[in-house]
């Protein structure tokens, strides 16, 4: 008969059996595509959640869309307006499409600043101890800041009506709002790359900035291209925030769609096809 071991030896031996187990199922797990939909879904419960615990998180996309059109509408619009051929009016119907392609990269920039805050947090050291797909973790981020755009859009909406905004195409806006949807998704994956290279918030919120302001202000979103200097031009051709901005008036007033429609499709999809990769490899191999 063999001899039964001790207590002494099972207590022995565990230490050097559990890390074996419990160190490679994490990360080595494999998660099925109906797991990750499950995960991502989760997720967003969870960031949904902290938003109704913290309204505050709100305000940007409920004071933005109004601020920056009583702003340009106001402050410019008279003058731009006449260079325009028209008024205040004119000025009107040519910044409010432009302005949705605007939210759909400031807002855009909330996903990196809440990545890095949940990183300093603690939050994602918890996350990427669980067996959950690590890319759930990022495309919940970025369905919750689509949602903060859509509701922002819906405010600028509201404002734009009340200023004289008005709607010749309904189908166009519903393009338009999908058009930024996409592009937006695009531009987080950029932000969420940041998020997790940066170590705090304040500095992802500093090198958005430095991005985020001359691709706005070097666009055709709030005063056409036709007087800029020859250089700058240059630079607004190949803008995607240009083009986003001219097929969003294209199908929301009238004009030229086509070219316009596919080549911010393509700036989406090529940045898309770069940063996802990126901010996943980055956000599985941080330390």
């Amino acid at each position: 008969m063999s001899a039964q071991p001790s207590p002494a030896t099972t207590l022995d031996e565990a230490p050097r059996t559990a890390p074996v187990s419990t160190t490679a199922s994490p990360a080595d797990v494999r998660i099925t595509l109906r797991g990750h939909l499950r995960h991502t879904g989760a997720l967003i419960r969870r960031n949904l959640l902290w938003i109704r615990q913290d309204p505050e998180s709100m305000f940007d996309a409920l004071l933005m869309p109004v601020v920056f059109t009583l702003l340009f509408v106001y402050v410019f619009g008279g003058s731009i307006g006449q260079a325009l051929g028209g008024g205040q009016e004119r000025y009107v119907q040519y910044v409010i499409p432009g302005m949705l392609a605007m939210m759909s990269m400031t807002l855009s920039q909330g996903v990196g600043t809440g990545f890095s805050q949940d990183f300093n947090s603690g939050v994602m050291d918890r996350f990427r101890s669980l067996p959950i797909g690590r890319g759930s973790v990022l495309f919940a981020k970025i369905a919750v800041e689509l949602g903060r755009m859509l509701f922002a859009t819906a405010v600028l909406m509201v404002v734009a009506v009340l200023v004289g905004f008005h709607i010749a195409n309904w189908p166009g806006l519903f393009a338009t709002i999908g058009l930024s949807a996409l592009f937006a998704s695009s531009i987080m994956w950029v932000f969420l790359t940041l998020g997790v290279m940066l170590k705090s918030a304040q500095s992802v919120q500093g090198v958005g900035f430095l991005v985020l302001f001359p691709l706005q202000f070097g666009s055709s979103i709030f005063a056409p291209t036709a007087s800029m200097p020859g250089w700058l031009q240059a630079f607004t051709d190949y803008n995607p925030l240009s083009t986003l901005a001219d097929a969003a008036r294209g199908l929301m007033v009238g004009g030229p769609v086509a070219h316009d429609l596919w080549v911010t499709v393509g700036w989406a999809v090529a940045i898309t096809a770069v940063m996802a990769p990126v901010a996943i490899h980055k956000f599985r191999t941080k330390s």
